[in-house]
C-alpha cells in the first residue's frame, strides 16, 4: 500500500505498512496507539514485525492529530477517532482483506471496541491495556490540569483540550458496548499498569460475549516495555494463528 489515507476531514493519516514475509490467508492486522501516543511507540513496530514475520499483513498508523499525521492534536478525542479507523478500514483495497483485525492499545482500545460495535468489517479484536471508563480515567489523570493551557503528562506538544475532556466525559465508559462485540476477542493486560488498572480489563473481560480470551502479564506495565513486549507479541500473534 502507498496511496494516501484521508480521514472525513482531509486530513492524511500516517502509515506504515509491513508486508507479510510468507502470506498465509487474506488478512491485515490494523495497529492503533493511546492518547499522546503515535504509531512509532516500540511495542507498535515491534507488534507490526512480529505479525508479518508469522504471515500478516499489518499496517500501524497515527490518528489525527499524533505523530506527523495532520489535524490538530487539541482536535483528537475517542469520537474522531473512531472516524479515523474507519477511514483507514475504506482506505483497504476492496476484497483483498476479507479478515480485518483491529488492535488498539490503550485509549485506542476503546477507539476499536466502538468502531466493532457497528462495523462488521473488523471480523476480529484485540484489546492492548484497553481503556473502559473513559470519564473516571480523564479525572484521575487529568482532573486538576487546567483545560486548553495545561500539558497532559508534561509532553510540551500534548495540550490538555477541553474536546477531549469532553467527548471522555460525555462517552463515560464502553463498558455498555462490550456485549454487542460478536468476534473474536483477545485482551492483554499488565499487572504493573498504573494508568489502566488490570481490575478494569477484567471488568469489560467479564462483561464481552464469547468467543474471548484473556492474558495477564505478571511484570507489564501500560506501553508494555522491555521483556513485557516480546510477551506481548507472542500473545497477540498466538491468538491469530
Amino acid at each position: 500500500m502507498n496511496s494516501p489515507i484521508r480521514n472525513s476531514y482531509g486530513e492524511r493519516l500516517e502509515y506504515a505498512f509491513h508486508a507479510a514475509s510468507t502470506p498465509r490467508r487474506p488478512r491485515i492486522v490494523l495497529i492503533g496507539h493511546g492518547v499522546t501516543g503515535n504509531m512509532d511507540r516500540p511495542w507498535a513496530v515491534a507488534l507490526a514485525a512480529a505479525c508479518a514475520d508469522s504471515g500478516i499483513d499489518a499496517l500501524r498508523f497515527s490518528f489525527s492529530g499524533n505523530g506527523r499525521s495532520q489535524g490538530l492534536f487539541t482536535d483528537s478525542t475517542i469520537t474522531k477517532e473512531v472516524g479515523d479507523l474507519g477511514a483507514v478500514i475504506d482506505s483497504l483495497p476492496a476484497g483483498r482483506y476479507p479478515e480485518i483485525v483491529y488492535v488498539g492499545h490503550s485509549m485506542g482500545g476503546a477507539v476499536g471496541l466502538l468502531r466493532a460495535a457497528f462495523d462488521p468489517r473488523i471480523t476480529t479484536l484485540v484489546s492492548l491495556a484497553g481503556m473502559v471508563h473513559t470519564g473516571r480515567f480523564v479525572e484521575a489523570e487529568f482532573g486538576e490540569v487546567v483545560p486548553d493551557q495545561g500539558l497532559m503528562w508534561d509532553k510540551p506538544d500534548c495540550v490538555f483540550s477541553s474536546a477531549y475532556q469532553a467527548d471522555l466525559r460525555s462517552i463515560g465508559t464502553v463498558l455498555p458496548h462490550a456485549s454487542s462485540i460478536s468476534v473474536p476477542w483477545l485482551f492483554v493486560h499488565g499487572a504493573q499498569d498504573d494508568v489502566i488498572p488490570l481490575a478494569e480489563g477484567r471488568e469489560i473481560f467479564a462483561a464481552a460475549t464469547e468467543p474471548k480470551q484473556m492474558i495477564e502479564l505478571p511484570d507489564a506495565d501500560h506501553v508494555f516495555s522491555e521483556a513485557a513486549c516480546g510477551q506481548m507479541t507472542c500473545a497477540v500473534t498466538d491468538f491469530l494463528s
